[in-house]
């Protein structure tokens, strides 16, 4: 039996297709590529997983296999760093999906530095906490943001009303079984937000997407194959399209693929609202789906 005959899609357990293979620009290694032939779900068949090796100091530095990303900087620069575009964008998009009021608990899974967590809890007035493990939470913790730790989030089943997951579903080999432990922690009737690359837009010439990073971008959706993961997770997927807040979300995007990391005149005079559309219609990261915890 091929090795293709044993793989099975991840999401739907359909048979899948070997596509290619792809040899990394950080590991130097040969990485096979799979789609799904029912479900379109992507993936990297032989990941690298050495996660200390990937996680480590020079990744959050922008030093590893993502070299358009620098977490330290942001973690020390909040009012510098183009992500508060981000930050800003994604608390407006959960806000138009779900009231926050003080009683409202919220977990950024996956959180890196805790930008997020530190950007909501001082301009939002819900309760709002992160969850890392990789080299960069120590550093976010000694600046006071609140990370959980595994035992706590281990402890907090069904508790939280709202999880976001920012750029996090790429980087794991399981998807469903993630999101299974997401859906846990959720309330009957939570919201779970995600953003992350749509891989429909670059169907045809996949190896050229310049998000698609094997040696850390294992897992890659297309909309239908997010909302059939989120199906076999526990949620119910809904379309909402481009939502209030993307406009600055997509913002972060358009000028981290330029290689800008601080906020400048020269990019705050440019017209945001037409400029994050036209992007989005080549991109469509605002078709993905938001999960509702049934």
């Amino acid at each position: 039996m091929s090795e293709t005959e044993c793989l099975r899609c991840k999401i739907c357990t359909a048979a899948v297709t070997q596509i290619g293979v792809r040899r990394g620009t950080f590991k130097d290694r040969l990485f096979k590529i799979f789609r799904c032939n029912t479900c379109g779900f992507i993936f990297v068949g032989n990941p690298w997983l050495d996660y200390k090796e990937i996680y480590s100091e020079a990744y959050y530095k922008g030093q590893g296999a993502d070299r358009f990303v620098d977490y330290v900087f942001e973690l020390r620069n909040p009012t510098r760093t183009i992500r508060q575009y981000e930050w800003r964008g994604i608390a407006q998009v959960v806000r138009s999906c779900i009231p926050l009021g003080s009683d409202t608990r919220w977990l950024d899974f996956g959180c890196g530095n805790g930008g997020l967590v530190r950007y909501c809890r001082e301009h939002l007035p819900c309760s709002v906490w992160g969850y890392e493990q990789g080299w960069i939470r120590d550093q976010a913790v000694n600046l006071g943001i609140p990370i959980v730790t595994e035992e706590v989030l281990d402890s907090a089943a069904g508790t939280f009303d709202v999880v976001t997951a920012i750029e996090v579903i790429e980087h794991i080999a399981d998807p469903v079984g993630e999101l299974r432990r997401i859906r846990s922690l959720l309330k009957p009737g939570g919201l779970l937000f995600i953003t992350t690359g749509n891989a429909a837009p670059h169907r045809e010439r996949l190896f050229e997407w310049g998000y698609f990073l094997p040696e850390v971008h294992i897992s890659l959706f297309e909309p239908g194959t997010l909302a059939q993961a989120f199906k076999e997770s526990g949620f119910r997927a809904e379309f909402r399209g481009y939502s209030p807040g993307f406009d600055d979300i997509i913002r972060f995007k358009v000028l981290k693929s330029l290689g800008v990391h601080t906020t400048s005149l020269a990019e705050k005079v440019l017209p945001w609202k037409l400029l994050s559309r036209a992007a989005d219609k080549k991109s469509r990261v605002t078709a993905h789906p938001v999960g509702w915890a049934e």
